[in-house]
């Protein structure tokens, strides 16, 4: 690998070698721990990517193994002039092994006096969900980044939305479909949807009504029957009353401009923000009825 700032190339592996010797003395750890094949490979990936060398450190051990095996390659890089980027992790207690990390890295950075060695960013993977977010807010860690996969892009307590077209209202004329299924009925005749709010700001409740209906006031006591127990009738007073009901397509045009992507993201992060934490919680949350 030819140094950064021109020259004659350097043999990066025969570099990293020297330099995993020291490391392995300095961490008081057996050099023949660290595997062979992982430096080979982080050398080979340090060759191709010089200015974008980040190592998965978890393959074989990470105290042993990745940790000496990338903190090598890293200092090799930083002889000829270049900086590794990162680090990742993909198994076992996280954030502990990022706290052990940024340790050695502190140590590696003051007793080579490479003051920048300290704040590598340390990544993390490996079926992250809310539950792995909120243990790692609780106990604490040197986590710089968080890959999210599986649990972004699927659902396991939701894995499927299943929804039926069915018909309400047909030419002014309410209509319904009647099932021994309580759930599958219909409510009949066009509605709008109204969101109640308490006096701390949080919504309790969303209000489904009939269009012709009177729309709901603040202060105003309703009436109102939750889906699921439509024989019980609740009162509440609403301190606050938001229509949700809009209408953007009418007879297959649009009728009012579709927001765009950044827009629909706040309105759905101001709308998670605004509920009380007691439907917000992971653990046993509070149902929040329509």
């Amino acid at each position: 690998l030819p140094p950064r700032a021109g020259g004659d190339p350097v043999d990066l592996a025969g570099l990293a070698v020297s330099w995993l010797q020291r490391v392995c003395d300095l961490l008081q750890t057996p050099p023949g721990k660290a595997n062979q094949g992982e430096l080979a490979a982080f050398v080979s990936y340090a060759v191709t990517f010089p200015c974008d060398f980040q190592g998965l450190l978890d393959t074989y051990c990470v105290r042993r193994s990745g940790l000496p095996n990338f903190c090598a390659v890293a200092l090799a890089l930083h002889q000829l002039g270049y900086q590794a980027i990162g680090v990742r992790l993909d198994s076992g207690d996280l954030a502990q092994q990022s706290k052990e990390i940024r340790g050695v890295f502190r140590a590696c950075g003051a007793h080579f006096q490479v003051p920048w060695f300290g704040t590598i960013p340390i990544a993390v993977s490996n079926d992250i969900s809310e539950r792995s977010l909120e243990e790692f807010r609780r106990v604490g860690s040197e986590i710089d980044m968080i890959g999210i996969g599986t649990n972004l892009v699927t659902c396991p307590l939701q894995p499927s939305l299943g929804c039926v077209y069915k018909l309400v209202e047909v030419n002014g004329s309410p209509c319904l479909k009647l099932t021994e299924d309580e759930e599958k009925m219909t409510i009949p005749g066009m509605k709008t949807i109204y969101r109640l709010y308490d006096a701390a700001g949080h919504p309790f409740m969303d209000l489904m009504a009939l269009e012709e209906e009177p729309s709901p006031s603040a202060g105003q006591e309703l009436g109102i029957r939750v889906l699921g127990q439509l024989g019980e009738t609740t009162k509440v007073i609403p301190t606050t009353v938001e229509p949700l009901h809009r209408t953007y397509f009418r007879d297959g045009q649009v009728c009012e401009p579709l927001p765009s992507l950044p827009e629909v993201r706040t309105h759905a992060q101001v709308s998670l923000s605004l509920l009380s934490p007691a439907h917000r919680r992971l653990h046993e949350p509070q149902p929040y009825p329509v």
